[in-house]
């Protein structure tokens, strides 16, 4: 059974940064294709960054490319989100989402192709 824990939301001024984190079951990672969306309220889910995690290439979005990075520690199954100069707008909840290898890692991102899901970290940009 696939696991995904988040952590490392909260608020911050605008201009600030945050990390997220994303720790998967060990039986899962390797292999893995792991991004992060976000969702805003009335708003659809958004992708942000996607890692394949055997060849640590990374996918973000041209808007997302000069304020968010993705990098990993396969010691600890983990991804991390770095979030940087953020604004009011980048105000959502942010989630973390594995699809096995071959199913997710391109651009577009989208949510249908990620079968398995963290629960959310929340991020708040005031301004």
């Amino acid at each position: 059974q696939v696991q995904l824990v988040e952590s490392g939301g909260g608020s911050v001024q605008a201009g600030g940064s945050l990390r997220l984190t994303c720790t998967a079951s060990a039986n899962t990672y390797s292999g893995a294709c792991i991004a992060w969306f976000r969702q805003a309220p009335d708003k659809e889910r958004e992708g942000v960054a996607a890692i394949m995690i055997n060849r640590g290439t990374t996918y973000t979005p041209v808007s997302m490319r000069d304020r968010f990075t993705l990098s990993q520690d396969n010691a600890k199954n983990t991804v991390y989100l770095q979030m940087n100069s953020l604004q009011p707008d980048d105000t959502a909840t942010y989630y973390c989402a594995l699809a096995p290898l071959g199913h997710g890692c391109w651009l577009p991102l989208k949510p249908e192709r990620f079968a398995s899901w963290g629960q959310g970290a929340q991020v708040t940009v005031s301004s």
